[in-house]
């Protein structure tokens, strides 16, 4: 059985979880703290935040960016829901705009479009996704939002690694915190770093890195320096003004949420990510040999390609017969997955008015689009024998 995406858990991975698992925490740990330094310096950003998984990020990024109830904010329909949903959350609006079909990703002229027609103070944000692991050009969109005020979450789940070149010919890895006011990471299995679940936020903003650390953990903090009510109150007795607070004590001071992270998927991460680069190149190998291969073939109608700057969380072909192509690799244990659905057809996005034909690119996308297997593991022999039967097919 070839799958479209696997983990590598290595012996490294598992004496790390072990190690991790005879420490002593399991969770709110210092191993949480140094896979966050190790990520952020990877992504190349001040301030990274581990959580549970990628939705729990978005839903903490909504919070901390203060969506709320009519909010409107714009995204693409072709990502995971988690995407949207992070903004229904908070009782915000979600508004589709429809992709450019050569990239896939979020076309900044539809959104320049939807905010031009609109008064001023309509939309409050952008959530761009770097949709299969390749990068929203984010300068373009920031420039964008500042002319209208808006905030931008960058959804990263795919794109660990991967970069867009600015207009000064500078490399500018996703998530960097360079254009978006914060990104976001997945660690689910089929990710270039895998946890089992868990997630990241990074962000440069400091403020907004203190919001998030308090939201993550239930609202509650233990900086004395903030603590609002009285040393008197804390220590249930009187007390002169100037004591310092007693060590048990500490604030609920919002409506935050357990969204944390613990100390044994940590360590695994700082382990994967020690491998991430290797990974990574692997994927882009992947990419290339698919692309050689499916590049100057006239009944392939788009795909990937190979492009600078990808990180190749997923390789997507279009095809005429995308369901005939779908079982037929199944019945050779090739299982190929298809990203995504279009998310404004949903049934739940439907009862707000979207309908198909609203998002002609995303809905003639999904129509068409099937992922192949691309993960670091996926030998020569595997990869030769996915292009043998996507060929064969085709062919017939």
């Amino acid at each position: 059985m070839i799958p479209y995406g696997k983990q590598n858990i290595t012996e490294e991975d598992i004496l790390a979880v072990s190690q991790a698992l005879k420490g002593d925490f399991l969770t709110q740990g210092p191993t949480i703290l140094e896979f966050e330094k190790l990520f952020a310096d990877y992504i190349g950003c001040k301030y990274a935040v581990a959580v549970a998984n990628g939705t729990a990020a978005l839903h903490l990024n909504a919070l901390a960016l203060n969506v709320k109830p009519g909010d409107k904010v714009i995204t693409t329909p072709i990502t995971f829901a988690a995407s949207a949903n992070c903004i229904r959350y908070c009782g915000g609006e979600v508004v589709f705009a429809d992709i450019d079909p050569d990239t896939y990703l979020l076309d900044i002229s539809k959104v320049e479009a939807l905010l031009k027609a609109a008064p001023k103070g309509t939309y409050q944000g952008i959530v761009p996704v770097d949709f299969a692991g390749r990068a929203v050009d984010l300068e373009a969109f920031r420039k964008l939002a500042d002319q209208y005020g808006l905030w931008i979450i960058q959804d990263s789940c795919h794109s660990p690694g991967g970069y867009f070149i600015d207009s000064k010919g500078q490399k500018q890895n996703c998530g960097n915190g360079n254009f978006a006011d914060l990104a976001i990471f997945s660690f689910h299995p089929v990710k270039h770093i895998a946890t089992g679940e868990g997630g990241m936020i990074t962000t440069n903003d400091e403020k907004l890195y203190k919001k998030l650390l308090e939201l993550r953990t239930h609202g509650i903090t233990r900086d004395a320096s903030i603590f609002q009510n009285s040393v008197s109150f804390a220590a249930g007795q009187e007390v002169p003004e100037n004591s310092a607070y007693p060590g048990w004590y500490m604030e609920m001071q919002t409506l935050g949420y357990n969204y944390r992270f613990t100390d044994f998927q940590a360590a695994l991460g700082i382990s994967q990510l020690s491998r991430a680069h290797q990974g990574l190149e692997r994927r882009k190998a992947i990419a290339k040999k698919y692309n050689e291969h499916f590049s100057s073939n006239t009944n392939i109608k788009g795909h990937s390609g190979f492009v600078e700057g990808h990180a190749y969380h997923l390789y997507v072909i279009e095809v005429e017969d995308r369901l005939g192509l779908y079982n037929f690799l199944r019945e050779h244990k090739i299982f190929a997955q298809i990203h995504y659905i279009p998310c404004h057809l949903m049934p739940y996005y439907r009862q707000f008015g979207s309908k198909e034909g609203d998002m002609p690119n995303a809905e003639t996308y999904y129509k068409h689009c099937i992922s192949l297997p691309m993960f670091p593991t996926l030998t020569d022999e595997e990869q030769d024998f996915v292009i043998a039967k996507v060929n064969d097919f085709l062919n017939q």
